[in-house]
């Protein structure tokens, strides 16, 4: 059991370090504060706990034999990661507009709710979450082992080993505040956020 929970974990941190909307998104909404990135991670870990159990169940394999409900996920995927991509650019326009001083960046602060909103939103509206959970987590179930208990056990796990791990991301951000605070910076980087999230939706959005 121990070098399978290893081998299980060593797979968890592979997967977080391949970078993705999720990535993206949390150090966009990091940019405002920690407590935004961070309760934009507790809700995209909660997306990931959800398609864990939903792939416990033995549901996502429905989504997988389905190419309409598919492709109606991949589309409402699109939309979303267009959509978030787009408000932060028209963000990045207002504060440059707004010709904010550099030495401090005022632009409107999340609310809790809506990052955490945001980050399950953006996880949820992913099929290719739900397939890979599906996919992934029957892998590390031991010969004999439960499996409903076992995969959804392994489910929290991850969730929780990315809220860690992802945490990180925030931390980092934080320490960078000085640096991070200049308008000029931040807004570049909010572009740079903005154009990536549209083009991951447009990608997700063109696939079949």
């Amino acid at each position: 059991m121990l070098s399978t929970l290893l081998a299980f974990l060593g797979a968890c941190t592979l997967i977080a370090a391949s970078p993705g909307p999720s990535t993206v998104l949390i150090i966009k909404q990091s940019l405002q504060s920690r407590r935004s990135g961070f309760l934009t991670v507790l809700g995209n870990e909660t997306g990931v706990f959800i398609w864990g159990v939903v792939a416990a169940f033995g549901l996502s394999a429905l989504l997988a034999a389905s190419q309409i409900a598919y492709d109606v996920m991949r589309i409402v995927g699109a939309v979303v990661l267009v959509v978030f991509g787009v408000q932060t650019l028209r963000n990045a326009r207002r504060h440059k507009a707004a010709g904010a001083a550099d030495d401090g960046w005022h632009g409107t602060q999340k609310s809790g709710w809506a990052s955490y909103r945001d980050g399950l939103l953006l996880n949820l509206a992913n099929p290719k979450a739900a397939i890979f959970a599906m996919s992934f987590l029957p892998q590390f179930v031991p010969v004999g082992a439960p499996h409903l208990p076992t995969m959804v056990g392994l489910a929290a796990l991850w969730a929780v080993y990315e809220v860690g791990w992802y945490g990180a991301y925030v931390w980092f951000v934080g320490r960078m505040k000085q640096v991070l605070s200049r308008t000029g910076v931040r807004r570049r980087l909010e572009q740079v956020s903005g154009g990536v999230l549209v083009l991951l939706g447009i990608r997700l959005g063109l696939e079949s």
